[in-house]
């Protein structure tokens, strides 16, 4: 066990570590070279299109859901603890200075998932059940030519064995842990936290296994409603805190500045280098929007939306809403209630904080009860999102190796190890399967690359030609 352990710490410490974070980010900078920044000149126009037509009524066939419905699964994959518990570990490990780097990533990322949904809708096929499938094995098999379909296969392979650990176990145990946390909040006495997790386990698989049997348009008719629902809740309670400590803003402000590339003036040097203030920026960023992993692309790829470009645009929006606002709140909630006092004793750079320091921080003003009670909400329903999103992730991943007889087997697996995930620690496990998920990015980014020549074309096309019949 050792043995596996420290192969996989190896592994791990290359696909998330600094050369990973270099490709990832190297891709983004090339696709947004290559598109003129389309993501820049074109945000006003994405934003009019994907987030301004929210409440208009859209129509989806068989198989198929809409674009809002296929954005909100993809959120609700992205917009996951690492939203909350990661940011927080960069600003505590990084310093303030790492949501600078985080704003960097996730403008380059614009560019990395836009290209990813384009090429989704432009290679996807229907299954034979009459579903839109789609994604980065499709775009490589379908792009790159059937002679690269073993690339696909691998991160097929990847994704199906990622999706029971980094995408359901580790969520669900997650969702365990802020629950114990409310209760111990209320009863420091309590005892009872393995009947409470092996009760929730139960109930928690018996809703994905309601929604993820029901197929594609069940968990499109979900995700749209949960996603703004629990974007909401946070993001309110978020501002409510920031704005409580507006005055602390120039110097957050300034601090986030500074410590981009100076973290000594900032921290003490307690965080070391400015290199790692930078990789925890990135890291997280990336992390958290998932652009240029592959996973959002399959949940686009259902959409009614027959033009890649326009579906193209909710890639943009989806890496905005996640790491700009999202991401962004958590780290300025969590330094608004340092820089006022209220996490005195609690917080300290170059240690790496958890959730307590958010809840901590809106307790400055919920109360510590209120504080801890919206954290564990907003734990939960993201945490439950992301597991019902990587359930269909990891469902295509096996239906693209083994045909569709594969996929009920592989949901009934996949809800099962719910009830692992919230009765068990299985630490190994999970650090594997947060592995494979960095390795999913490796063929993904082969056919960005390669097909690179592709979203400039569509690109250019859509917008001196098709766009006027959308005006």
């Amino acid at each position: 066990m050792e043995l596996i352990a420290s192969i996989n710490g190896t592994i791990n410490g290359f696909v998330w570590g600094p050369p990973m974070l270099i490709l990832l980010v190297g891709a983004g900078i090339l696709l947004t070279c290559r598109t003129a920044g389309v993501q820049f000149r074109k945000f006003g126009y994405a934003l009019k299109n994907t987030i301004g037509k929210i409440f208009k009524k859209t129509d989806a066939g068989e198989g198929e859901v809409t674009p809002f419905q296929a954005v909100t699964t993809a959120l609700a994959a992205t917009v996951g603890t690492g939203n909350i518990a990661g940011i927080t570990a960069a600003v505590t490990l990084g310093g303030p200075g790492s949501i600078f780097w985080l704003w960097i990533t996730a403008l380059i990322g614009m560019c990395t998932k836009y290209s990813e949904v384009l090429l989704a809708v432009k290679f996807r096929e229907r299954n034979a059940l009459g579903d839109w499938v789609g994604g980065p094995m499709y775009y490589i098999k379908n792009g790159l030519g059937k002679n690269w379909k073993w690339l696909g296969a691998i991160f097929c392979i990847f994704g199906a064995l990622a999706a029971f650990g980094i995408g359901n176990a580790v969520q669900v145990g997650n969702i365990t842990s802020s629950v114990n946390t409310v209760i111990l909040a209320f009863n420091p006495d309590f005892t009872g936290q393995s009947t409470v997790n092996l009760v929730l386990g139960i109930i928690l698989a018996i809703l994905a296994a309601i929604v993820l049997l029901g197929g594609i348009k069940r968990l499109g008719s979900v995700t749209e409603k949960l996603i703004p629902i629990m974007a909401i809740v946070y993001i309110v309670a978020c501002l409510i805190v920031c704005f409580a400590n507006i005055a602390y803003w120039p110097a957050i402000f300034r601090d986030i500045f500074a410590g981009a590339f100076s973290p000594y003036g900032v921290t003490g040097g307690a965080v070391g280098s400015m290199m790692l203030v930078i990789t925890w920026g990135v890291k997280r960023g990336v992390f958290s929007n998932e652009a240029g992993l592959g996973s959002a692309p399959m949940a686009h790829a259902a959409t009614s939306e027959k033009d890649p470009v326009r579906q193209g645009l909710y890639g943009i929006f989806e890496v905005f809403m996640d790491t700009i606002v999202i991401c962004t709140l958590s780290g300025l909630t969590v330094l608004c209630g340092f820089y006022a006092g209220g996490l005195d004793g609690m917080m300290e750079y170059g240690v790496q904080g958890n959730t307590s320091l958010n809840a901590a921080a809106l307790g400055t003003v919920f109360g510590a009860k209120g504080g801890a009670i919206i954290i564990a909400l907003c734990l939960a329903l993201f945490a439950f999102s992301t597991v019902l999103s990587w359930g269909m992730y990891g469902t295509r991943c096996c239906e693209f190796l083994f045909g569709t007889k594969a996929i009920k087997p592989y949901q009934i697996i996949f809800v099962l190890i719910v009830i692992v995930g919230a009765t068990m620690n299985l630490s190994l496990a999970w650090d594997i399967a947060d592995t494979l998920n960095g390795l999913m990015a490796i063929p993904n980014l082969i056919a960005l690359v390669g097909l690179s020549g592709v979203v400039v074309k569509e690109t250019k096309d859509y917008f001196n030609n098709r766009a006027k019949n959308y005006d």
